[in-house]
């Protein structure tokens, strides 16, 4: 039984995984290099339109093209780095959830498993093909239109001159090659975020399942109070160590929203309305995302206090009571996602990002008028 094996088959292909299996020195140096290979194409992309802000852009339309795609590589930088320092969180993570107590066992908690695990991974095949389309369109764009003229698909700093076919090949490949893996590297980090966020509401609604036994099987018992312990401590772990991606991808989604809602607003051709718009999708669908499931671990605890007290609790003895008024006490206070150490992870952040972007977007529009 394993979890999330497509996200990680993505974050393999593009050198954020190596693989378990591969143990050997020689593998081990190849992925290594391949890896910083991807890091370097990211990374200098980044840094071409960093430079470009600082030293071209002298205006509010030329900063705001630039602007909505370096924030997203921003992002995407930043995931990768997180998402590699952290790869031994991560395996302990998914070593949690596939051991005791944490492991379904019965024929009944199978089923619950992979029903949260389906419906993570079509989630996850929707996201894919919605970032995908997006690419392609991106890409069959920019092939029909900037590849005629010249012209490099986004803005960008260049030391030196790139007008010669020799020269503007290589750093318009570099480009489309940098974009699509950034795209594919957004969808493994998010899916891995969330599907771990996923597999925790799994947990409590195990542990739900478990509570309600203990009524005919006492001696399960003492797993449940390990298991409810283990819930705890992954949403600790995520917090610790996924918290600065939760900032990152919630603070700057915002000015993506509306920076892209500005290039909207200005656009003049039907081609990139669409990208635009295909673009607008896939930044809601991503901070979306990371709130809807942060919304349901948090909905997932609260119900654990009513499941349990809808149990027959009075026929168990005076220990057993102990014990379940204690998790029910720490139930009262609902487990929460966080960015930025207060700001949770939910559907009214979510509402309320979407206001924000919308009001700095109008400020925008009067500034420009």
């Amino acid at each position: 039984m394993r979890i999330l094996e497509f996200t990680f088959k993505l974050l393999t292909i593009f050198g954020c995984w190596r693989p378990d299996s591969w143990t050997s020195l020689y593998k081990r140096i190849m992925y290594y290099i391949y890896s910083s290979i991807m890091i370097l194409l990211l990374n200098t992309f980044m840094l071409s339109q960093l430079m470009d802000i600082i030293l071209v852009v002298d205006n509010a339309d030329d900063f705001s093209d630039n602007f909505f795609v370096f924030v997203p590589m921003v992002v995407t930088c930043s995931k990768l780095f997180i998402l590699l320092l952290n790869r031994k969180s991560i395996i302990m993570l998914i070593n949690i959830l596939m051991e005791k107590p944490c492991r379904p066992l019965t024929s009944n908690e199978m089923k619950i498993f992979y029903k949260f695990d389906k419906s993570i991974q079509i989630n996850t095949r929707r996201y894919t093909y919605l970032v995908t389309v997006t690419g392609l369109f991106i890409v069959l764009t920019s092939l029909s239109v900037n590849l005629k003229t010249r012209k490099l698909t986004y803005r960008a700093w260049i030391p030196f001159d790139y007008s010669s076919r020799t020269l503007f090949f290589p750093i318009y490949i570099h480009q489309l090659i940098s974009l699509l893996a950034a795209a594919f590297l957004n969808i493994g980090c998010d899916t891995l975020i969330c599907g771990l966020l996923v597999h925790i509401c799994c947990q409590i609604e195990i542990l739900a399942y478990r509570l309600k036994k203990i009524m005919f099987y006492s001696d399960i018992f003492r797993d449940c109070i390990h298991q409810h312990y283990y819930i705890f401590r992954l949403v600790f772990i995520m917090n610790t160590k996924f918290r600065l991606t939760f900032t990152i991808q919630f603070i700057l989604s915002m000015l993506v929203v509306c920076f892209n809602l500005y290039q909207l607003s200005n656009t003049t051709t039907r081609a990139k309305y669409i990208e635009l718009i295909l673009y607008m999708i896939c930044m809601l669908t991503q901070i979306f995302f990371y709130c809807w499931y942060g919304n349901e671990i948090k909905l997932k605890s609260r119900e654990l206090i009513d499941k349990i007290f809808n149990m027959e609790w009075l026929t168990l003895d005076k220990n057993m009571k102990k014990s379940l008024i204690i998790i029910m006490t720490r139930a009262v206070f609902p487990i929460q996602v966080t960015s930025a150490y207060i700001i949770p992870m939910n559907l009214e952040s979510f509402m309320g990002l979407l206001k924000t972007s919308y009001s700095t977007y109008n400020l925008l529009q009067q500034m420009r008028k």
